[in-house]
């Protein structure tokens, strides 16, 4: 099975596919991308079909830089971050929770930086990811 509930490489998602697959967690994705956009200016969005194995993913950027990747589920969906150095120096200061902190400490560094993927499916993830898109963002 696909990473991403969209695995139908000649169907682009779209934001009716969305609210219909992301049901009570549409709404936080909605309130995410509207703190993006309030604290942080205009973002671009680019679907992107990554093979059968990941299927449909969302990249997003503030200008040219990536800012994450969304990947839509049953229910809810999953924030992948990629940080630099900088970056997650400033997330182990952070006040985030410490198994955040401890998984992106522990994820493997590739040239990039370190990965996390969170899971939001509620408020509180909401927070998580506010937290650590600002973050990406500042450093």
């Amino acid at each position: 099975m696909a990473s991403s509930i969209f695995e139908d490489k000649t169907k682009t998602p779209n934001d009716e596919m969305l609210s219909e697959t992301l049901v009570d967690s549409y709404p936080i994705w909605q309130d995410f991308k509207s703190h993006l956009a309030k604290e942080h200016g205009q973002t671009t969005e680019e679907w992107k079909y990554y093979g059968q194995k990941s299927g449909w993913i969302l990249k997003t950027f503030l200008k040219k830089r990536n800012l994450f990747f969304f990947v839509p589920a049953q229910d809810f969906f999953k924030i992948t971050f990629v940080f630099g150095d900088r970056a997650v120096a400033a997330v182990e200061q952070s006040d985030l929770p410490s198994d955040i902190i401890d998984a992106l400490r522990n994820a493997r560094k590739y040239a990039e930086g370190r990965g996390i993927q969170i899971e939001v499916k509620t408020g509180a993830d909401l927070e998580v990811i506010k937290k650590l898109v600002d973050i990406k963002i500042e450093n």
